[in-house]
């Protein structure tokens, strides 16, 4: 069972094993009766979680114990570490072990995502105007947390985000695109990856999120 922040993601999500989607994101965390709702409708006494989001997480946890079923989280943050956790989903084993070669590929993945700045402020990265775009990092152990870039523009804060992202030895990037995407944009960092970044696979989804029309897992 996985939460999901566009129909695009959700329909990924159901083609790599997820029974059960709740809709939810960074501006929408779903409760926990939701969850757990989600939880008792997947055909299965064993249940694995991906929250997929850091203050979901905590929610996710407390499910065991309100259902006979046997709940397992993998404590993804992003919906870029959910793709890579549920590429070495194998049905064929329990939860247990499903869940803890998850995790452990969640983990080898960086995660990054590009947005619009709602209002002025400051950051590690310099000022911010509203209007700005900013990249951050959600999950990279080479970086810190948090913005990253800013530009005034979108492909200007999208490669400049990859540019940190994409570290020397990294193999494949995945790029979910989001409702504001567009193909020119996308051509863009696919232009930009090919130059600076040659050898990387990339790999495109569409993920249909809205307020992040990029988010981005490397690994």
């Amino acid at each position: 069972m996985a939460v999901s922040s566009g129909d695009g993601l959700s329909e990924l999500f159901g083609q790599l094993g997820v029974q059960g989607v709740v809709t939810g994101g960074q501006t929408l965390n779903p409760s926990t009766a939701e969850l757990l709702a989600a939880v008792e409708a997947v055909n299965s006494t064993q249940v694995v979680v991906l929250p997929n989001n850091k203050n979901i997480i905590p929610v996710a946890k407390q499910l065991d114990a309100l259902t006979g079923k046997t709940v397992l989280v993998v404590p993804t943050e992003t919906m870029a570490e959910a793709l890579a956790a549920l590429v070495v989903y194998d049905p064929e084993i329990d939860a247990e072990a499903n869940a803890a070669e998850m995790s452990e590929a969640a983990d080898s993945v960086s995660t990054g995502e590009v947005t619009q700045a709602v209002r002025a402020t400051n950051s590690n990265a310099g000022p911010i105007a509203e209007g700005d775009w900013i990249g951050l990092v959600r999950g990279a152990h080479h970086l810190p947390n948090g913005i990253v870039a800013v530009s005034g523009t979108l492909d200007g804060a999208t490669v400049a985000l990859l540019d940190l992202l994409v570290a020397p030895g990294r193999e494949i990037v995945t790029v979910i695109e989001g409702l504001d995407a567009t193909a020119g944009h996308t051509d863009v960092i696919q232009a930009w990856l090919d130059e600076h970044r040659p050898g990387v696979q990339v790999e495109v989804h569409r993920g249909g999120q809205p307020l992040y029309p990029y988010l981005f897992g490397v690994e």
